[in-house]
């Protein structure tokens, strides 16, 4: 009987393992990682989230061989090295300081060929076709040579989420700071033509701009309660941040990028309303007349995200 029982639970165990394998969110994470230090903290989300099957991972914009290396040191470091990393093609911007150089090129985990990051996403879009999410934090370049090469695949992705754009007028909470008006965002304004292209792409789009992401300010209460952990992931998030923070002198991280994958696994944090968006030639994210191009989320709540992302890597 008991030898019965065991079987059945054995069984039981195996199916419901095959039910959750069948069930996680296909994503490619698509970073321009290495400059700001929400990207990073993004990776380690997805990381720390079985809900998600990370395919891969690309690099995006600027020095993409140096962001890269950063994800192979990153992955390798955290016994992810089965995760793919892609790269763009490399491009003579210097618009942002690297402010993780120092990780990025260090550390002894070995570098690895990287698949070019425009096919590698089309191919896995051809192989899961409709089951594929493309989260793209970073600007567009990868995006828009997606588009360019096959948008037939291209729509054969489930959705793109990304984080980019300024819809509406933010006013300060303490009414203390003057209201700031909606005005081209880093992610739309390095690539205009692509973010152009995405919106008119016909592809399912949720988008994350800085009405909801620009209050999540990682202030000193969360980053201690999560680097306190002491795990390899949190040890690595708390020297990235001390790398990027002796960089630019900023007090604490904006947590801009993880929204896009926290919304993914708790909606509530970032509700989300359709509208109708056009960018502009200036790179301006407008909410104009027309039926619903994108799910945008315009409001978050700040402090409820940085509980979640906490007990989340944390937890990990």
């Amino acid at each position: 009987m008991r030898k019965i029982i065991g079987i059945a639970a054995a069984a039981f165990l195996i199916a419901s393992v095959a039910a959750q394998a069948q069930t996680r969110e296909k994503i490619i994470i698509d970073s321009d990682i290495g400059d700001d230090i929400d990207d990073a903290f993004a990776v380690g989300l997805a990381l720390s989230s079985p809900e998600f099957e990370i395919l891969g991972v690309s690099a995006s914009f600027g020095d993409t061989v140096t962001r890269a290396r950063m994800f192979d040191r990153m992955l390798g470091e955290l016994g992810r090295s089965d995760i793919p990393v892609a790269m763009g093609a490399p491009a003579a911007v210097n618009l942002n300081a690297f402010t993780q150089r120092r990780y990025a090129e260090g550390g002894s985990v070995a570098a690895r060929p990287h698949p070019n990051a425009v096919d590698f996403v089309l191919e896995q879009a051809r192989k899961y076709p409709g089951q594929v999410t493309l989260v793209a934090v970073g600007p567009l370049p990868n995006v828009g040579a997606m588009i360019d090469k096959d948008p037939a695949a291209f729509r054969m992705l489930k959705q793109v989420v990304i984080m980019g754009g300024s819809i509406r007028t933010m006013n300060d909470p303490y009414g203390v700071a003057a209201p700031i008006a909606p005005h081209p965002e880093w992610n739309i304004k390095n690539d205009i033509a692509s973010a152009k292209k995405l919106f008119a792409s016909g592809v399912k789009l949720k988008v994350m701009p800085l009405d909801s992401t620009a209050n999540l300010k990682f202030h000193d209460v969360a980053r201690t309660a999560l680097f306190q952990y002491g795990s390899m992931l949190t040890n690595i998030l708390a020297g990235l941040t001390y790398e990027w923070t002796a960089a630019t002198r900023a007090s604490s991280p904006i947590l801009y990028d993880p929204m896009t994958l926290a919304a993914l696994l708790q909606p509530s944090l970032c509700p989300l309303t359709p509208l109708h968006i056009t960018v502009d030639d200036a790179g301006n994210t407008k909410e104009t007349p027309g039926a619903p191009n994108a799910e945008v989320c315009l409001h978050s709540d700040a402090e409820a995200f940085a509980q979640f992302y906490v007990k989340r890597v944390a937890g990990h």
